[in-house]
Formats: C-alpha cells, sequence, structure tokens
C-alpha cells in the first residue's frame, strides 16, 4: 500500500469510527433531547469521544496525540456534522493545539473542558483586541464564545499571548444565550480576573477552526439533501412520486452541485493548511471554504425545507434541525461576507500570460 492508499484508508476508518458517536442512518432523537438544556451537550459521549483521541487528532504524538493532518480533521468533523453531534470538539481542539504540554492531559481525557474565548466584536477574524494581561490579571471582554455552558475554563486571546481563566475565577462573569440550534454561545466579562499567562498565537489555530466548522456545515446539508431525497422518493402527489417531476429534479441537481463544490472547497483547504505555510495562501484558502460552506449551507438545508412540503416546516420533522444548525454556524469564525472580503484581501492576482 503507498502513502496516499495508506492515507484513504486512514481517512475512511476515522469515517467509520464517527459512527460509534454519530451513525449516518440513526435518527436523532439525543440531539433533540439535548436542545435548550445546559450545557448543551452530553459529558458522558463527550468522554468517549476524548477516549478515541479526537481531540488531540491533530496534536503530536508525543503530547498525548495522533499526529494526524487537517484531511483527517475535517474528514471526522463532517461525519460529527451530518449527525449534529454537539459536544465542542472543535473549540476543544482548537484550544489543545495552544495549551503547554502539562495542561493537555486532563483536556483530552475530558476531564476538563477548555474553550476558547477571542472574539470581541461581531463577525470578526480579529483573536487579540483590547482584552489585556498585566500582574496575573485579565481584563476584557468575549463574545459569542461557542458551548460555554460546559466550560470550566477559557483560553483567552490577550495582547501579547494567551490567559488561561478558571471559569469559577473571582471577576468573571458569564452571561448565556440560547441558539437557533438549542445549544449556547456565552459572553465572557473579566474584571481583573486571575489568569495564568499562555505563550502563543491563536492565528492558526482559528484558521483550522474555522475550516473545520466548514467542514461541519458540509456534513450537516449532505445529510439533510440525503434526507430529503429519500422524501422525494416517497411521497406521492397526483398519482406519482415527487422525485419524479422534472423540476424537483433540476433543484435537487442544482442541491448537489452545491454540496460538490463545498466538498472540493474544504478538501482543497485541509490539503493546504498540511502543506503549506505562507499565511496568505493558507487564509486564502481556508476564506473560500468558509464562504462557500456558509453560503451553501443556507442555501441547501432552505432548499431541502421547502422540497419536504409543509411537513419540512414542523419541528417534529428532522431537516429543519439542520437548517437550525446552519443558522448558527455559518457566521462562526467569520461570515460568508467577512471570508469573501479577506478572500480578495490576500489571494495573489493571477497573471493573464
Amino acid at each position: 500500500m503507498d502513502a496516499a492508499e495508506d492515507r484513504n484508508e486512514s481517512l475512511r476508518m476515522l469515517r467509520d469510527s464517527a459512527a460509534a458517536i454519530a451513525p449516518r442512518g440513526g435518527d436523532l432523537k439525543r440531539i433533540r433531547d439535548l436542545r435548550f438544556s445546559e450545557p448543551g451537550f452530553d459529558r458522558a459521549v463527550w468522554r468517549e469521544i476524548c477516549a478515541m483521541g479526537w481531540p488531540g487528532l491533530r496534536l503530536a504524538e508525543d503530547v498525548g496525540g495522533s499526529g494526524l493532518g487537517m484531511r483527517e480533521f475535517v474528514a471526522l468533523v463532517e461525519e460529527l456534522g451530518a449527525g449534529l453531534v454537539p459536544e465542542p470538539l472543535i473549540p476543544v481542539a482548537m484550544a489543545a493545539r495552544l495549551l503547554p504540554a502539562d495542561h493537555l492531559a486532563s483536556v483530552l481525557s475530558g476531564e476538563r473542558i477548555v474553550i476558547p474565548a477571542w472574539q470581541e466584536r461581531p463577525n470578526s477574524l480579529d483573536a487579540v483586541g483590547g482584552t489585556t494581561l498585566s500582574g496575573g490579571k485579565v481584563t476584557g471582554k468575549k463574545m459569542f464564545v461557542p458551548q460555554a455552558a460546559g466550560a470550566d475554563a477559557f483560553l483567552v486571546t490577550v495582547q501579547g499571548g494567551l490567559a488561561l481563566v478558571q471559569r469559577d475565577a473571582p471577576g468573571v462573569s458569564l452571561v448565556l444565550e440560547q441558539t437557533q440550534d438549542g445549544g449556547n454561545f456565552g459572553t465572557l466579562s473579566l474584571d481583573g480576573a486571575p489568569a495564568e499567562a499562555i505563550a502563543g498565537d491563536a492565528s492558526d489555530a482559528l484558521e483550522e477552526a474555522a475550516l473545520a466548522t466548514s467542514a461541519y456545515l458540509l456534513g450537516a446539508m449532505d445529510r439533510a439533501f440525503a434526507m430529503t431525497l429519500d422524501y422525494m422518493k416517497t411521497r406521492q402527489q397526483f398519482g406519482r412520486t415527487i422525485g419524479s417531476f422534472q423540476a424537483l429534479q433540476h433543484r435537487a441537481v442544482d442541491l448537489k452541485i452545491q454540496i460538490s463544490l463545498t466538498r472540493a472547497s474544504v478538501e482543497a483547504a485541509a490539503a493546504t493548511l498540511d502543506s503549506v505555510t505562507v499565511p496568505a495562501l493558507r487564509q486564502s484558502a481556508v476564506s473560500r471554504a468558509k464562504a462557500r460552506a456558509a453560503e451553501a449551507s443556507m442555501l441547501v438545508t432552505k432548499q431541502c425545507i421547502q422540497l419536504s412540503g409543509g411537513i419540512g416546516y414542523t419541528d417534529a420533522y428532522d431537516v429543519g434541525l439542520f437548517l437550525r444548525k446552519a443558522m448558527v454556524l455559518s457566521n462562526l469564525y467569520g461570515s460568508a461576507a467577512l471570508h469573501r472580503a479577506r478572500y480578495a484581501a490576500v489571494t495573489p492576482e493571477q497573471d493573464d500570460e
């Protein structure tokens, strides 16, 4: 088996392993039961995820990770998106990429959950902002902290580095807001909260989290589309299955194209992050993937609602869960508009010759 075949086998095995948590054909009862609750996910399932080594997938083996690339990570996350898995793999994996080795054991085991807090204004990719760390005290405010209700600590971006802040530390205030998909975002206010200084820069980890979110959206739209095709093959109108109507077939083909283009963008960006070190090229690839995933996921899931007819608008019908997830994640780690603007700014101009 050559290197390419070996890596493809690794990808297949990772996708198969995801079935233990989110089988492609499984029901979504667990997801429904967790909606609008705190912390919004299941700690027991999170420990299962950690036991399979997923939060450390991108980490070197000598610190307890698997030493795999972004291609493997996005393949795994795509499967979790297809199952709408609410456990905080993407933010915890981002934190794990930034924490020093002596902090990793409890995080990788699932004993503690550390969530990054980096955003200070809506629709921004600025990972620093005005939050400061001085004399072991951190002051500032972070917005849209994903799945903050389940955090034991926050890894906060500050001017000149990072700061690890315990959730229950004095000077820490966390306000939770429920999201459309039944999860939560947190607004973290820090008023002289005691913190541990952590060396590092969140920029690369932020790019990986944005791409992983694109892969999650890809999995969600792909599953919603598959469910809709099944519905179109069984639902009858005027004595025929609605999937036999040419107008609906054309709409379905358009959606399939959107999904295929998104997959191509996500996989190309993952390959770029695995092989390229030039920041502009990495940012260009990620922005192309995130812009496409954000727009395509909203288009596909909305169309799936329409193709499902009246039942698609009811909360009891599962396709609606995928639309709600797309509504929440399409703007996380930057909206389509923001990433299009960044893509235009960082992508080198091509000569016509």
